[in-house]
Formats: C-alpha cells, structure tokens, sequence
C-alpha cells in the first residue's frame, strides 16, 4: 500500500458514482435519440435534486462486504471463494425489490442467481452457463458489479483478477465473468499506469486470449489502429455493424457494452470528461459503461482530473443506496471510500498511516473533509429569513478548504450572502432522507436514521478574522415535530477553533433528520453582509436512548408502487401501518428493521401482538437477511433465542405462556457475546462464542404464515 492510493481510491469510487448519475438519464437510449435531443452533451443529461439508487452502486459497495464478513481480510484474501460473495448478495438485498433489477427467472441474469441461491444452487453454479444458459450468464451485470474489487486491490492486478473471478461467477459465466475480471484488473493496474493502451492491455491478459471479449476488444482496437483520424462516431458505426445487440440474446448483452467502453477509454484519449461523454453519446448500457471507465479514469488521473463544477459540485459527495440496512443506504462518498481503504489495508496486512488510521478506527463516517475537495454531503440553510432580502437575491456556497482546520489538513469553508444580524445560519448534514428529497425512486431507496437521541453529537466551528461575529452551537432537527434541539450556544473567538458537543436528551417518537452547527448572527439590525465560517469533525456517537410507539410512524409515499414506513426497511412480507401498529405478514417469511448497522451493547424492549400463525420474532444484532439473532414465539408454548446463519437454528428454549392477539413483551439485553431475554416470565441466556455478531440493528419477523404487529420499541443502555 502506497499513501497515495488512498487518494486514488476514493477518486475512483467518485469517479464510478460521477458515471453511474452521468449515464443513468439517457439508460437505453439510442446513439441518435440521445443525439436529437441533447447534441452534444457538455455533462449530465439531468438535474437532479438528489440522485437516487442504483443498482450499479449498490452492486459493488455490497457484494465487497462478503469479503469481510467471511473474515477473509485476515489472510489477504486468499481464501474468499465465490460462496462468500453469494452470501453478501443474500444478506444485503432485499427479496425482489430495490437493489437492482428484479426482471424475473431466466430473464434477469441477478434475479435468477438470487433464486438459485436461496433455493440451495451455491455459488458459483449459481451463475453458471451449466444451470442457466449462455444467454442468461453473459449479460452485463458481470462487468458492472466489479469496481471495488480493483480498488480494494490498488495496484495488484492479480488479486484483482482473483476477486472479480470468485465475485462475478455468483451470477454469471463465459464472458460474463471474463468482463468481470478484465475491469477489476484494470483499474487495479491504473493505480500505477497511466497509459490507456497498456491498461487494456492488462486487463486482456488475465482472460482467454480467443474468447468472444478479448475478440471484441481487439477488435475496436484495431479499428482505431487502422483509421488514424477516425473519430468516435466512425468507430461507433463501426462496432453497431459488427458487434451490435441484435448480434447477442438477451436484455443487455455484454459483448456490444465492452465495444462502447473500450472505444471511449480510446477516443477519449486520456481525458476524463471526453471519455465519459463519449460513452454517454453511444447510448446502450450508459450508466454501467460510463461508470466502469470513469473507475478507471479516476483511478489514472486522480482528484485532479475530475472536474468539479461540471461533475462534483452536483454530487455533493452523496449516495443513496436501497439494500435492507437503512443506515447504510444514506452514505457519503468518502465512507465508501474509507471502507474500500481500510479493507485494502487490512489486506495488506499493514497499517494506515495518520490520519486516515484514526478516522477508519474510530469514525469512519464522520465528516472530516480530508479527502480534496470533499464535501461529505453538507448543506446550507438560512433558520430566519429576513423580509429585507428577497430568496432569490440569497445564495449560498460551499468549499473544501486548507485554510485552517480543527484537525488533519482540511475542513468545509461555507460563505452565505447576503446576511442580516439576528439570522441563524445551518451547516448541516441530513440524517434522513425523504422521497421529497429525490427527482425519482430508482432502484427503491429506503432508509433509517443514522443518528439517535441519547448519543453525543460533536463538532467544531470557527469563524476567521474577515468574518462577524457569531455564537455557535450543535443541533439536531426532529423531522416529525419540525423542532429543533440545540446545545450551548458559545461565543467563537475568531481565528481559533471551538470544539463543540451536545449530548441529546432520552426522546420519545422522533425522527432526527439532520445534525449540524448552527451559527448566530451578531451585529447590529439593518446591516448585510457576506457572512464566511468554517466547520470541521463533524459526527455522532454513544449510547442511543429513546422509544418509539408505532402510533407516530407514517408513510413515506414515493409513487404508486414504492412506499416504505419511515425509519424501517423491509427485507419481505407485507409490511403496513393499521390501529396505530406496524404490522407485519407474510406467506412463507418476513423481515423488517430499523436502527444502525453499527450498534454495539444495547438493551431493547418489543411490545408486540402475535395475530396468525405460531412464528413471530423480534431481531436484534442484525447484520442483514442472513446474519442476526432474533427471540421468537414459536409452536408448543415456546420461546427461545436463535442465530440466524442463512437460517435459523435454535441457540436455547424455554416454556413461557403466549396467546394470539395478547400483547407480549420482549425484553432482550446483548452484551459482548452474551444474549439475555426475557419473555412473560421466562429468562433465556447464551452466550455465543462461535462466530457471534457484535453489532447490527434491530428488527422484528414472522415465518411461515405469521402476522404479527408491533406497538413499540424502546432502546436503552445495556
């Protein structure tokens, strides 16, 4: 591991989020179609508020996750088979909704591997052209799935390579796999070559030299070879001649999608936007092929090839993702890339040196703004407008600054014009997203808080000699009162940083949506002025305390099809809001949850009413759709505590009374690895040394015909 790989990781898995939204307006469009309505694009297709999921993020931040929760980080990977991948994909998406495209058995080449998987087909037969034909095994999802197995393995192409293999043949085979392994290895590579042939070239040489891809790669190469003073538009002629969809069955074939990107990755000629808008123009597969080349492009070019106006002041380093662990679909870009890098280090076996050593450790998710020109999704907002200054006359900005810093080298520089004294000014990042928040519901985002009360929210502020005077304090917004709740407020001395906290009060049925720093206005009435400050660490952590009562959740209505409960995800089953319950049904099983994906030692308390069926659960330490603990209600007057390993096996039982449509309180205390409940006077212990799950969410379920609702939860220290 070199230190500036770090850098290069995380230009790259911007660079592949910066091709995705790129893409994603003009997805299966044709070259003419694109060119009639837009000429020649200049960036994006599309303004959006926020760009919602998609399944070519989703795909890879995900599936990497199986290369830790297999525990093969210990060992460089060397024994990460295709299984654990297939696992990843089991715990992370939910059963035929969100995540990618669920198209049907035979005709969605995941949908089907998916299907496989949970009937029992492991991976990699799962994926193979033995269970499911070519025509299904080589489609595209191969290649645009496979990013962050190059980034994790920054110039090795050989674990690259070995990674996309296992990774890939979870859902596909043939060329479907090769198109896997050729794009990992190159944006492996990129991290030390900068020659765009040379990078081609690498990535051919892990897979058959005579196989359909190499051959069509070969082939646009040649062509650009052969006809100096082509341009694009030839070379794309070219390839829809020859190496076209109608040539290949299926939705999305992966032969004439590799054509496209290899011929941008040339005629680009080096340049980052010239690549990615040539692979915009050909239409296809836009948002796969774009984000593919811009991985590698980033990865060779750095930061600094990445324009910011045109492709990342848009972005504002934010993703959205739709897996089931709510906590983890509103994620900003340096999280990922912190995660890619700590895996990368892991892997290594070597440590990160500071800074990145102390954030990865101890708050990998905060905004610390060492990356750049990150910005880590914040936001800003006037709290009390004044009737002097007209909306559209007020304007704000944001910048990544080496100006001063509370810590490392960096920190958000934010300036709003023009503002009166008396006016509250809001750096803030959102806690919680809303389908109001997005232009559209691609791929089915949903999600839960990241930050409860009961835990510490720290930060700080700073406000330079050329600025006005102010007074600070941290805060956080209740989205269902609309009230906020704030801290001290201390007056800033200017030129030296204030380091703040505001530890949240024990809360009942709220929604905390945003956190931040709340700057107040001093100086005289009547004055404007451009106001600049500067805000740095931003995060939560500590115990969370509250309770909520189902009575206060409500819908979050995206369109027709898509609704979810606010704060929870579900997995599967019939989930709804009726007589000021959740409730919860299903035919064969169904899951829901809420909560962090990082919570550790908690004790939490279930009220819930069992209405059909005799399997009704509560979860917690859930990790995902395979990997949690629950305490169920089961046949015979039973209650016990199961761990859930792809399925539920019984860890203890005990005899406890329970009745249909008599409320039940479930009393569970995890702590390290041991498991306390208590159920209508029954106490249940175990202590899990065999593998347990130390942190996750939590949740309830039904299996089996079940019907259960919940009124309440409380979440207290354990």
């Amino acid at each position: 591991m070199k230190t500036e790989y770090i850098e290069k990781i995380y230009a790259g898995w911007l660079a592949k989020i910066i091709g995705i939204r790129a893409g994603a307006p003009v997805e299966g469009w044709t070259y003419e179609k694109i060119k009639n309505i837009y000429g020649e694009l200049k960036g994006y297709p599309a303004d959006y508020k926020t760009f919602a999921a998609d399944d070519d993020s989703n795909g890879p931040l995900f599936f990497l996750r199986g290369l830790e929760d297999s525990g093969h980080t210990v060992d460089g990977g060397k024994g990460m088979v295709a299984q654990d991948v297939g696992n990843a994909l089991l715990n992370y998406a939910p059963f035929e909704h969100g995540f990618f495209w669920w198209g049907g058995y035979g005709i969605s080449t995941e949908h089907t591997a998916y299907l496989n998987l949970r009937n029992g087909i492991s991976a990699p037969r799962s994926g193979s052209i033995e269970q499911n034909g070519a025509a299904v095994a080589e489609q595209i999802g191969g290649q645009i799935f496979i990013d962050t197995w190059g980034l994790v393995a920054p110039g090795n192409p050989d674990l690259a390579a070995r990674f996309a293999r296992e990774a890939a043949g979870v859902t596909h085979d043939g060329n479907g796999v090769y198109g896997g392994i050729f794009v990992a290895a190159a944006i492996s590579y990129a991290f030390e070559e900068t020659n765009i042939r040379n990078i081609i070239e690498k990535g051919l040489s892990y897979i058959p030299r005579n196989c359909e891809y190499t051959r069509a790669v070969r082939a646009v190469m040649a062509f650009y070879d052969e006809h100096p003073g082509s341009t694009w538009e030839d070379c794309f002629s070219y390839v829809k001649a020859n190496w076209g969809y109608d040539r290949y069955p299926g939705n999305c074939h992966i032969i004439p999608n590799i054509c496209v990107m290899v011929l941008a990755l040339l005629y680009g000629e080096g340049d980052f936007t010239k690549t990615l808008l040539i692979g915009c123009m050909c239409g296809w597969d836009t948002d796969c092929n774009v984000g593919n080349i811009a991985a590698i492009m980033g990865v060779r070019g750095g930061i600094d090839c990445i324009d910011y106006y045109i492709f990342r002041e848009p972005v504002n380093d934010f993703l959205a993702c739709s897996s089931v662990i709510g906590s983890l679909n509103i994620m900003d870009i340096p999280y990922g890339a912190l995660y890619i890098t700590k895996l990368a280090y892991e892997l290594a076996g070597e440590v990160a040196p500071e800074p990145w050593k102390d954030i990865m450790e101890e708050h990998i998710d905060s905004c610390h703004f060492e990356f750049p020109g990150s910005t880590h999704a914040i936001r800003v907002r006037i709290g009390s407008h004044s009737p002097s200054v007209p909306e559209n006359n007020r304007h704000t900005y944001i910048e990544n600054s080496t100006e001063t810093a509370a810590s490392g080298s960096r920190s958000l520089k934010f300036t709003v014009t023009p503002v009166e004294p008396g006016e509250d000014i809001f750096v803030y990042k959102k806690t919680y997203y809303y389908p109001g928040d997005f232009t559209d519901s691609r791929y089915d985002p949903c999600f839960s808080p990241l930050v409860y009360p009961g835990q510490t929210i720290h930060g700080s502020a700073y406000i330079p000699e050329y600025s006005q005077d102010a007074s600070a304090s941290l805060y956080v917004h209740d989205g269902y009162s609309g009230k906020i709740f704030e801290g001290e407020h201390i007056d800033i001395e200017k030129g030296k940083w204030a380091v703040l906290s505001y530890r949240l009060p024990a809360m009942e049925d709220v929604l905390i949506d945003e956190i931040g720093v709340a700057f107040h206005i001093k100086g005289r009435h009547k004055e404007f002025f451009d106001y600049t400050g500067f805000i740095d660490d931003l995060y939560a952590d500590g115990q969370q305390t509250y309770a909520y009562n189902m009575a206060a959740a409500s819908e979050d209505f995206w369109n027709g099809l898509h609704r979810e409960i606010s704060q929870f995800t579900r997995l599967k089953g019939l989930m709804y809001l009726a007589d000021r319950e959740l409730h919860l049904s299903c035919a064969d099983f169904a899951e829901c949850y809420t909560g962090r994906y990082d919570w550790k030692d908690y004790r939490v308390q279930f009220t819930i009413t069992p209405h059909t069926g005799e399997f009704h659960m509560v979860n917690f330490r859930v990790q995902g759709a395979i990997r949690s603990y629950a305490v169920g209600l089961l046949p015979g007057n039973k209650v016990a505590i199961l761990k859930n390993e792809n399925g539920y096996r019984v860890l203890t039982e005990a005899l406890s009374y329970w009745r249909k449509e008599a409320p039940v309180t479930i009393d569970v205390t995890v702590k390290g690895d041991v498991i306390r409940a208590s159920v209508n006077g029954a106490q249940l212990e175990y202590v899990d040394n065999d593998r347990p799950y130390l942190t996750g969410q939590i949740g309830i379920s039904v299996r089996d015909g079940s019907h259960v609702s919940l009124s309440r939860i409380s979440v207290l220290e354990a």
